[in-house]
């Protein structure tokens, strides 16, 4: 086996100015390494400024895991162009088409953050509150990447150590099997309470680009609600709720486009945000959810008046090819269905989606024969003649505890109308709801809050987990033929399709990981 070397990317760090002293002496002042770095405040603030970089590179990561396999995206070339990712769209998974690979990445933020624990744990120049806030971000951090693990894989490996970075390198030694389930369950938990231990009493920093007391209890909430719920672990019910209220502080925006403009970062509703910005980063992957902008030539597509026999041939009506800006091309999109399941009123279809249509111009120039949709919730801006797509990407806000809170409460048996109204409330102002929620059995309420969590959540990476995670009669909603119109796979052939496989050079790089129950491997016998 090769010797793995980790290369550690020190974020936002000034490069010193090289003194006169003798270079024989003394090291490079613009080098950092284990025995001149974790010596002052700025560089520790420094690395933590580093692990929040790499949780932005993971955001479409988290978008594949947790949406991509929940039944509303669509599998219809509609521009002429590849769709990605067609295994994990339509469920064909397999060892040898695993849609991600090695753990999905994340094994190499955690050793970092591991090693960031390791050393600001160990150090005596911090003040005490400003070292348990960010070793609180640590864990909340940790706790994230491993609650995806989770509801991806299952049972993992469980490295809560930097054994690389502190000199482990014999193969051997590195291997680990997979922890049963439980034991994952029973990590993220204990780093969740831990960081909210060390956040203390401390307040939530106004900027909301990083973990936050306020974040790292609606994780917590979001972990019990899922032991409670997946595990059957009920008592922890109460403890999701518990941290879903001591969370509240945020508040909903009026207007539901706004919680996402590029203008209105750090908004009242976010409680925390990935971050982007004009010539910083863009967020990964958004940019094909719209549409190819070379098919836009004023021949084929019309807007939304196509089917009334009037409308306009389009050139490209969301300005994406601004002067200065690079081609788009269209490789993912959400099925006709999921737009046409919002009321006409509800204000979250058009901040969601443009529809458009591509017509038959040469027998009928009205008649629609292909129905198109492009997300605009995360459009960006445009700066300078040219378009970025900078808007920050909710981890979570206001509406998530909201709606997370009546999941609770009619898991209780309960009326959950107190937290489902004002989600709806926003989605039609400012006219009245027109179908305002009223309480009924445990199983229409649950439907009712899984059909507003798919309209409010949309490239949010939440679907395919509350698939997972809400029921039916006891069934999660993933499976077909239980009554509802939601399910993705069928229980009798499909029901360990709900774990994604690994792939085999991750079994093959260390012989004690086994491959996820149900999946066929190629293993040779040992």
């Amino acid at each position: 086996m090769k010797k793995i070397k980790y290369f550690i990317c020190w974020a936002m760090l000034s490069v010193l100015a090289t003194s006169c002293q003798n270079a024989l002496e003394l090291a490079p002042e613009d080098y950092f390494g284990d025995a001149n770095f974790w010596k002052n405040e700025s560089q520790v603030t420094n690395f933590m400024v580093g692990l929040h970089k790499q949780f932005r590179d993971n955001q479409f990561q988290f978008v594949r895991l947790g949406e991509m396999r929940g039944g509303t995206y669509s599998t219809v070339d509609r521009q002429a162009t590849s769709l990605n990712e067609l295994p994990v769209i339509e469920q064909r998974l397999e060892e040898t088409s695993s849609g991600v690979g090695s753990w999905a990445g994340f094994y190499g933020p955690i050793l970092q953050i591991n090693l960031f624990i390791q050393k600001v744990e160990a150090v005596s120049f911090l003040p005490e509150t400003r070292r348990n806030y960010l070793l609180g971000q640590a864990y909340a951090m940790r706790a994230y990447y491993y609650f995806h693990l989770l509801r991806t894989y299952g049972g993992v490996p469980l490295r809560l150590e930097a054994e690389v970075l502190n000199g482990t390198t014999d193969a051997v030694k590195l291997r680990k099997e997979r922890a049963s389930e439980e034991a994952v369950l029973g990590a993220i938990k204990t780093d969740v309470n831990k960081s909210i231990t060390l956040f203390g009493n401390q307040a939530s920093t106004t900027d909301k680009s990083q973990w936050s007391p306020k974040a790292a209890l609606m994780l917590k909430g979001e972990v019990f609600l899922w032991s409670a719920k997946v595990y059957a672990n009920t008592a922890d019910l109460a403890e999701a709720k518990t941290a879903l209220t001591a969370a509240s502080g945020s508040s909903l925006l009026p207007n539901f486009a706004n919680v996402f403009a590029y203008a209105q970062k750090n908004n009242s509703e976010i409680i925390f945000a990935i971050r982007y910005r004009v010539g910083e980063a863009e967020m990964g992957g958004v940019a094909a959810y719209t549409y190819s902008t070379f098919n836009f030539n004023g021949l084929h597509y019309k807007d939304s008046t196509a089917s009334a026999g009037v409308g306009n041939f389009l050139v490209d009506p969301l300005v994406l090819a601004a002067p200065n800006s690079q081609q788009v091309i269209q490789r993912y999109g959400y099925t006709f269905e999921l737009f046409q399941s919002y009321d006409l009123a509800d204000t979250r279809r058009n901040a969601t989606f443009y529809d458009y249509y591509k017509v038959n111009t040469a027998a009928n120039p009205y008649v629609a024969t292909v129905k198109n949709t492009a997300l605009v919730k995360f459009l960006g801006t445009i700066d300078a003649n040219k378009r970025y797509f900078s808007d920050d990407w909710p981890v979570y806000r206001e509406a998530d505890r909201l709606l997370m809170l009546a999941e609770i409460v009619n898991a209780e048996g309960g009326d959950p109308g107190t937290y489902i109204q004002p989600v709806r409330d926003r989605a039609f102002a400012p006219a009245k709801d027109p179908k305002p929620f009223v309480n009924s059995t445990k199983n229409a309420n649950e439907l009712a809050i899984f059909a507003e969590r798919s309209k409010e959540f949309v490239f949010e990476g939440k679907r395919w987990y509350d698939l997972r995670r809400m029921k039916f009669n006891t069934e999660p909603l993933v499976f077909k033929n239980t009554g509802h119109p939601y399910g993705v796979l069928d229980k009798a052939t499909q029901a360990y399709r709900i774990l994604w496989p690994i792939e085999a050079g991750i079994w093959t790089n260390d012989p004690l990981v086994k491959q996820t129950p149900g999946y066929t491997t190629a293993r040779p016998e040992q």
